[in-house]
């Protein structure tokens, strides 16, 4: 089983989803032997904005490429999405622009567009200053709708989301939500270890 582990928060080691990432995979790993995880930090080593290509020997394509093929080699896709301006930090819509690619992860036929990535796993760790699953802060949520959007139209229909939301309401939520986050995670990842 291939994992494929994606951190795009600028926050380094504050980073909440980039623990709840480490967490999963670390549970991942633990519960289900033999799984080989391929790392990358969008934030470490940034891919460009997407714009066409101009010259095939840009650094740029040969790393959009590879972004590309370790999307399509995993089963499973563990991603660390911070809520910024109630969507989803840059670093991770331009890994979504590589691949989110015409007759590679979906194509257009006769019935409109059909997703060719399906049968893979994703699991979102989102994290968010206050909250915005229910309430009249779900309004401003672009964050997880894009996310389910993007992934079930290259035909991806297992999202899952472990939330840690109002992290920055005081110590208490903040407790509350990564507790409960771990609980999520103890619940998503008992599933998929008896399938590997």
């Amino acid at each position: 089983m291939k994992l494929l582990h994606i951190d795009s928060s600028a926050l380094g080691t504050h980073s909440v989803s980039r623990q709840l990432t480490a967490d999963i995979v670390a549970e991942l790993k633990r519960k289900a032997a033999g799984i080989e995880t391929h790392y990358h930090d969008l934030t470490a080593e940034p891919l460009p904005h997407w714009a066409p290509v101009v010259d095939a020997s840009d650094p740029a394509v040969a790393l959009g490429n590879q972004m590309l093929e370790d999307f399509l080699a995993a089963d499973i896709v563990v991603i660390g999405a911070p809520m910024y301006n109630f969507g989803i930090p840059s670093q991770l819509k331009a890994w979504i622009d590589r691949i989110a690619v015409a007759g590679k992860t979906f194509r257009y036929g006769a019935n409109g567009p059909e997703g060719l990535a399906g049968g893979k796993q994703v699991i979102v760790a989102s994290s968010r200053g206050g909250m915005y699953s229910s309430g009249p802060g779900a309004v401003m949520d672009f964050q997880e709708s894009y996310l389910r959007t993007v992934f079930g139209f290259i035909g991806i229909t297992e999202v899952s989301f472990v939330r840690a939301e109002g992290l920055n309401m005081g110590d208490d939520p903040k407790a509350q939500a990564l507790q409960s986050a771990q609980a999520a995670i103890a619940a998503l990842v008992a599933p998929v270890a008896k399938v590997a």
